[in-house]
Parts: structure tokens; C-alpha cells; sequence
């Protein structure tokens, strides 16, 4: 049995000793392990020349890491919390993003950029947020997000081993809440591919990363009182792999989108369109979003306030289904 956080850590010793040029970069990440202790022994075991402890710089961080993949490595760059991103947009929107497209293919980046996403630790702003839409929204990146054990081990592996640059994101309340067997004889899913985490009649709900977990969590709660919830697991952000998702809606009618992120100008309300677009006549109710509210994230004493959480999902089938 393992948990998410050293699932990504055996993920990424993994990666380091099947490729030489894998180079891990970030905050406190050797000595310490990080902050979450993720990379903890990686330093010890391979030397401060591939797990590097760097200033407290995100800009410079990134921008170290442009050169290192423009050289034939491939960086593994930690940033310490989702909201310490955004000195690092710079660089990732307008080099990281734009290299490929700009040399005309010429030049690729193989680059992953690691990010501990999302509520649930009682943390304040800058270390509780979701920034994953702006990044969906920039061409030339891919978005992965994480929700359990077994996926952390094999998605690590597929972003660093990916020619494009990977935002890898991390659910940090997961990262010791459960833990899941691994089992290496079982081949991991392709990196950019949902899968039906629970299959269900009634409504088709779809999540990523930290409301996986909570969305499973409201199907249980929803198959006591007869209806039955099927939960989709997004996986991947950018490029969206929604055929799953399609045929879940035509066989349901209804879909709600959950995510931790503000509901305006979301991840959800992207797969809302899309859904909308290709699966209109099936349709029984409009697609239902659920999400945090359109303000900076709040103190410890008003998270729980401020998440999508059980009620809320529940509250939105309630809806969909009295449509």
C-alpha cells in the first residue's frame, strides 16, 4: 500500500534512474525533501547535480529549467505552492509555452512543472488556490491532474517522458490522506485519457484531482437514497479527453462539473460547452457546474465555506434531476 505523496516520490526516483538527463529543481526540495516531503532521499541518492535546491526565485527557476531543456535535459521543476506560481507565468506563458511553435517544431521542451494545487490543509491564500484554467487556456502547454496513488506513480513518469511541457498538478490534501496498492504488473492507463472511476444510470459528474475523491464520496452517499451517480476522472486538463465523457451523457441525460477552482471562467465551464456542443439532444438539464466562489480564497476558518464539498454535489443532482 502507498500514498499519493510517495507514490510521485517512487514515480520520480523511477524516472531519475531510467533517464540520466532527468534533473529535479525547486524550493527546499533536497536537503528537506520539500515541503511535502516528496522528493525526500532523491537528493542523497543522486547528488545535488540532479536534485537541486534553488532561491527562492519561481522566475529564475523556470527560466534555468528553459535552458536545460533547450540543452537535451529534461527538468522536473517544483513549484513550493500553487499561488507561489505566478512570479514563473512569464516565463512558463511566453517561453516554456512557446518554444515549439516558435522554432517551428525545431526545438521541443520537455519539461514538467510540478504544482501542489487546491484546498483542504487550512492554509491561507497563495498556498490554497487553483490556478489550473489559465494555464488550460495558454496553447502550447498540457495540464495533467492527479487524484490517487496509482495514477501519481505512472503520470509522473508519462509528463517527464512527454517532448511538450507538462503543469503537473497535485492535490496536496491528498497527498497522505489515503493510500491505494500499486501494482507494477498492471499497465498505466495513456497519460492523456479520463477514465470512469464509478459507473452509474442517473447523472454523469465529472472531476479531477481533489474532488475525485469527494465526488465517489457523494455517489455512495446518492445510491443510498436510489440514484446512481456515474463519476469520471478527467486525468487530463489539456488536451481534454471528453469521448467518455459524451457517451456517459448520452446515456444519462445530465452532467455536473465539479472542481475546486471558481466556477467563472473554469476548467467546468469549458466541459460544459463542449458537452453542450456534442451532446445537446440528449440532453435532460442543463449542465451544472460546482466550484469555489469568485473570491480570493479565505481564511483557515472559512475553508470549509468556501469548498465544493459533498452537500454541494448533492445539492446539484438534486437539481439536475428535478429539471
Amino acid at each position: 500500500m502507498i500514498t499519493l505523496a510517495k507514490a510521485l516520490n517512487a514515480g520520480l526516483r523511477k524516472a531519475m534512474e531510467n533517464d540520466p538527463k532527468v534533473v529535479l529543481m525547486g524550493e527546499d526540495i533536497g536537503r528537506l525533501g520539500g515541503v511535502f516531503r516528496i522528493t525526500d532521499g532523491l537528493q542523497k541518492d543522486f547528488g545535488e547535480e540532479r536534485v537541486m535546491d534553488t532561491p527562492l526565485a519561481e522566475s529564475g527557476i523556470v527560466g534555468s529549467a528553459v535552458g536545460l531543456a533547450l540543452r537535451g535535459y529534461r527538468p522536473v521543476v517544483e513549484i513550493q505552492f500553487d499561488g507561489f506560481v505566478y512570479p514563473a507565468y512569464d516565463q512558463i506563458v511566453n517561453q516554456v509555452a512557446k518554444m515549439h511553435f516558435r522554432t517551428s517544431g525545431k526545438v521541443s521542451m520537455p519539461m514538467v512543472i510540478r504544482i501542489p494545487f487546491a484546498g483542504g490543509i487550512g492554509a491561507v491564500e497563495h498556498h490554497s488556490e487553483s490556478p489550473e484554467a489559465q494555464f488550460c487556456h495558454t496553447p502550447g502547454l498540457k495540464v495533467v491532474a492527479c487524484s490517487n496513488p496509482v495514477d501519481a506513480y505512472w503520470m509522473i513518469q508519462q509528463a517527464i517522458a512527454s517532448p511538450d511541457p507538462v503543469v503537473f498538478l497535485e492535490p496536496k490534501r491528498l497527498y497522505y490522506s489515503d493510500k491505494a496498492e500499486l501494482d507494477l504488473a498492471v499497465p498505466p492507463m495513456p497519460l492523456w485519457a479520463s477514465r470512469v472511476a464509478r459507473a452509474g444510470e442517473d447523472v454523469t459528474v465529472l472531476a479531477y484531482g481533489p474532488t475525485v475523491k469527494t465526488a465517489l464520496a457523494a455517489a455512495a452517499a446518492a445510491e443510498s437514497e436510489g440514484r446512481s451517480l456515474e463519476v469520471i476522472d478527467l486525468r487530463t486538463l489539456s488536451p481534454l479527453d471528453l469521448a467518455p465523457v459524451f457517451a456517459s451523457v448520452r446515456r444519462t441525460g445530465r452532467a455536473i462539473v465539479m472542481h475546486e477552482a471558481h466556477v467563472s471562467f473554469g476548467v467546468g465551464a469549458e466541459v460544459a460547452a463542449r458537452i453542450t456542443e456534442e451532446c445537446f439532444h440528449s440532453l435532460e438539464a442543463p449542465v451544472l457546474r460546482v466550484g469555489g466562489f469568485d473570491t480570493p480564497y479565505p481564511p483557515a476558518r472559512a475553508e470549509e465555506h468556501f469548498l465544493p464539498d459533498l452537500d454541494k454535489l448533492l445539492d446539484a443532482v438534486d437539481r439536475s434531476l428535478a429539471w
